[in-house]
């Protein structure tokens, strides 16, 4: 496995660096959902402050970075981290200092001004293209604004190397895994390479291109595989059954048609579903309940059947460990969401009965926060696009990037 539980444990975290009197730089993700001037979901923000907060009372001086929507590369006020700045002061309870930029004399000004226990946010980091180019000289001034200690916090980033997650790590003398970041890599890291079993694995979505390597590498370490979405409808097409309009992706069909055949030759169970509530468009309010062979041609499957929702039950039910990535259905809609909320259901259910549930992907997410359920899930995962790469078992290179630990931790 490229890595494990053990291989998580062998980085440095934030619990082993002397702190007193040190400016660290944290990465965090505080790309959040905003209406007008106003932090409209702040879920990313607090999954930090547990960080945040243990390096505030080792009294450190922490310099926070993060990227904001696509500014692509250009200063764009739209895009200013200025609305972040006053939720995270509201939820820290104390002042928070805002740099109007993220290098530069006004950055560098206010980092060196920091004393024990303060707090500055910088400006989007890419309102420079320097930032997605990765580029050494941009990773360099970010590094002069803390006094050699980088902490990554920011899981939902880890999966590009950009230079406030990767570069900036050359400039430094160590750096370091924050809280939450332990956490994912914690959870993730146990359900790929030690899972209690049996393990269900519940994709959904749009598109099979998007999901090929996690689905490959899901049929190697899950039990059970359980497909809805639109996603399935390229499976179901190469098994020749009639999907009507249902969304497919044709050029992936011999693909789809391979893994189901692989899966039936080691006799893994890859569940598809059975039936279907189908329409004439997403927005049609008239919808109807058919098995997946009697799907008429004029109308497109939008969310799973009754029958469907009890075979995928059964199967979660039973599960010790369950990964759940993407809704099976047009969940917005809600029409079409019964399927997914039902699944939401299903996998809290089992996660009091002891299993333990990891859930990704911000539409999923969204299921278990609408469906009142969150606080019975195992972890809910920060990093949609981090988290399919880590399950597909690709390296993440905000993850590589950290410093290995040593015998002597505290050496700084």
């Amino acid at each position: 496995m490229p890595h494990s539980l053990s291989a998580k444990m062998n980085k440095l975290s934030i619990r082993d660096f002397e702190l007193r009197g040190k400016r660290v730089f944290i990465r965090v993700d505080f790309n959040v959902p905003m209406a007008g001037d106003k932090v409209e979901d702040d879920t990313r923000v607090r999954e930090t402050l547990p960080t945040l907060r243990y390096a505030i009372d080792q009294g450190a001086r922490l310099v926070l970075a993060s990227h904001w929507g696509r500014p692509k590369g250009k200063v764009n006020p739209q895009f200013t981290l200025a609305p972040v700045a006053d939720r995270l002061r509201e939820l820290l309870g104390k002042p928070v200092a805002f740099a109007s930029d993220c290098v530069g004399a006004d950055a560098e000004a206010k980092s060196s001004a920091l004393r024990d226990g303060e707090v500055l946010l910088l400006e989007n980091v890419r309102f420079h293209p320097q930032e997605e180019a990765n580029d050494p000289e941009f990773s360099r001034q970010l590094a002069q604004l803390c006094d050699g200690l980088f902490v990554c916090d920011a899981f939902g980033s880890s999966h590009r190397a950009h230079a406030s997650v990767v570069g900036i790590t050359k400039f430094v003398r160590q750096a370091a895994a924050g809280l939450l970041m332990e956490k994912e890599l914690t959870y993730l890291g146990k359900a790929i390479s030690n899972p209690d079993r049996p393990f269900a694995a519940i994709l959904g979505g749009a598109k099979v291109s998007d999901k090929i390597e996690v689905v490959q590498n899901l049929m190697k370490l899950a039990d059970t595989l359980l497909i809805g979405g639109a996603m399935a409808y390229t499976f179901l097409k190469s098994q020749g059954l009639p999907i009507g309009k249902s969304l497919v992706e044709n050029d992936k069909l011999d693909l789809a048609r391979g893994l189901l055949a692989d899966a039936r030759g080691r006799n893994f169970r890859f569940l598809l579903p059975v039936d279907h509530v189908v329409a004439e468009s997403p927005n049609s309010t008239e919808t109807r309940i058919v098995d997946i062979a009697q799907t008429p041609e004029n109308m497109m499957g939008l969310d799973i059947g009754p029958q469907t929702i009890s075979l995928f039950n059964e199967q979660i039910k039973g599960a010790r460990t369950i990964v759940w990535n993407g809704p099976v259905g047009i969940f917005e809609k809600p029409a079409f969401a019964q399927g997914t909320l039902a699944i939401a259901r299903a996998v809290a259910a089992a996660s009091v009965a002891g299993a333990t549930s990891i859930v990704g992907g911000g539409d999923s997410v969204a299921a278990i926060e609408q469906s009142g359920l969150a606080s019975k899930i195992s972890h809910i995962s920060t990093g949609g696009g981090a988290s399919l790469e880590f399950l597909a078992g690709e390296k993440l290179p905000g993850v590589e990037a950290l410093t290995n630990k040593s015998v002597n931790q505290k050496d700084f």
